[in-house]
């Protein structure tokens, strides 16, 4: 006889916007990968955690708190430096690199404090660190959880919720063959509903170029609300990734969600071609904003319709702050500010 699954039990995976207690990140701090880019992440790493606490004149935070892993005593110092006067709780856990919107749990409500496990195969075989695969239960055990571990391959970042029932994800990386090979999307589609509470899934083909995570979800499309969904419209012919986000609205158009409503769809604008040192395109997305308690922090890249974006996204949350912050040396290892968040709900 097998273990009830979560759903079965009463759980389910929140909305991002729903309160949290914390939010759980990961201290930059291996020079081998981020070389000059490690300072600049660590800045902007920072900024996110000024605008997640939102300090008043008083100093003191009326956001949520934030729990840090550090992987060093080294990191622990550096740290504490930079966000210092911060609500932070640090856990000594070790990790491969920030990324914990893959590879943290996926924290639920409903029966007593509790999170579910995936594994992970670092994006598909692509990047395998050290203690990423471990990062998810020793959280767990860090905030006293009851952890459900699931075999099947997959990342935080490949799902959107919008805490009714409904996840959106994407057909180039969760039936990719890098992840679960011998599974159907029908399999696929189970263990994300036992786990998660999900009722419906809705398949969006593929993500941006260059996208390190075979077309993360939460790079494309995003629930700022139930029965809304935000996504990105190319406003130059020169857009790497144009004919993606055409279909993607369009695609977006014609679903519904797990309430029966047909999405409502809203643009913002693609901030269009962003390069890194090299002269690489990178995958760039406003969409990779973190829903904090009384603030969202939106990634900007230094394009000339950052601006434009973050109000575009602010119609879409009238009871937060929303702030643009820079996320380029952070996006210089993969993602942004969702990418490297992982929310703890109250």
């Amino acid at each position: 006889m097998t273990d009830p699954s979560p759903k079965r039990l009463g759980y389910r995976m929140p909305a991002e916007w729903e309160p949290h207690r914390t939010v759980w990140l990961a201290w930059p701090s291996a020079a081998d990968l981020w070389r000059e880019n490690l300072s600049p992440a660590q800045d902007e790493v920072t900024a996110l955690c000024e605008e997640i606490a939102d300090r008043d004149e008083n100093g003191r935070a009326r956001g949520e708190r934030i729990a840090m892993l550090v992987p060093t005593d080294a990191a622990r110092v550096e740290a504490e430096r930079r966000l210092r006067g911060l609500p932070v709780d640090y856990h000594a856990i070790p990790f491969g690199d920030i990324w914990l919107r893959d590879i943290a749990p996926l924290f639920l409500t409903g029966g007593g404090p509790a999170c579910a496990r995936f594994a992970f195969n670092g994006w598909g075989g692509k990047y395998i660190l050290d203690h990423d695969n471990e990062v998810a239960a020793r959280i767990a055990q860090a905030a006293g959880l009851t952890a459900f571990a699931s075999p099947v391959v997959l990342e935080g970042g490949s799902l959107e919720l919008d805490g009714e029932g409904t996840c959106l994800t994407t057909k180039q990386c969760l039936q990719n063959p890098n992840r679960n090979p011998t599974l159907t999307a029908e399999a696929i589609e189970a263990a994300i509903k036992d786990n998660l509470g999900v009722t419906r899934i809705l398949w969006l083909n593929e993500g941006l170029v260059n996208d390190h995570t075979d077309g993360h979800i939460d790079t494309l499309a995003r629930f700022p609300s139930a029965g809304k969904v935000l996504c990105m419209r190319s406003w130059r012919d020169d857009d790497p990734n144009k004919q993606v986000l055409a279909e993607i609205e369009r695609d977006l158009s014609m679903m519904t969600d797990a309430k029966g409503r047909q999405l409502n769809v809203n643009v913002i604008p693609s901030p269009g071609t962003v390069r890194d040192d090299d002269g690489r395109v990178m995958p760039a997305s406003y969409l990779n904003f973190y829903i904090a308690n009384t603030t969202v922090v939106v990634p900007t890249y230094g394009s000339d319709v950052d601006g434009a974006a973050v109000d575009a996204i602010a119609e879409h949350f009238p009871g937060r702050r929303v702030i643009g912050c820079s996320a380029k040396a952070i996006l210089s290892g993969g993602g942004a500010f969702h990418c490297i968040s992982q929310q703890q709900p109250a």
